[in-house]
């Protein structure tokens, strides 16, 4: 069974920041490409970030592009995504997810086999 687990959501301000992190199993961490998703009410999931095992190369959705970065502590079987800048459309449940086949990080959502359950991120205006 892998479980992924995230944590550091909560309320913020706009122009304000967070950082979020993402717990998974050694074994599953290890040899993942691990993505950060979103979904807003009424909308449909989104990519944000993704990043390789060795974190030599990510990848971000042009919308957050120099606002967020993700990276990933291997020793410590976690991934984190700092956010900055923060706008209020950004509110929604933010996922973790580990895809442990693809060569690229991707931005589809169906290659990324395990999943945390959320953590709600809030910005108000």
């Amino acid at each position: 069974q892998v479980q992924l687990v995230e944590s550091g959501g909560g309320l913020v301000q706009a122009g304000g920041s967070l950082r979020l992190s993402c717990a998974a199993p050694g074994r599953t961490f290890r040899s993942s490409t691990m993505g950060w998703f979103r979904q807003a009410p009424g909308k449909e999931r989104e990519f944000v970030a993704g990043i390789k095992w060795s974190g030599g190369s990510t990848n971000y959705a042009d919308s957050v592009k120099g606002r967020f970065t993700i990276s990933r502590d291997n020793a410590k079987n976690t991934v984190y995504l700092q956010m900055n800048s923060l706008r209020p459309e950004e509110t929604a449940v933010y996922r973790c997810a580990a895809d442990p086949r693809s060569y690229r990080v991707l931005s589809r959502a169906y290659t990324y086999d395990y999943w945390g359950q959320g953590t709600k991120v809030t910005v108000s205006s």
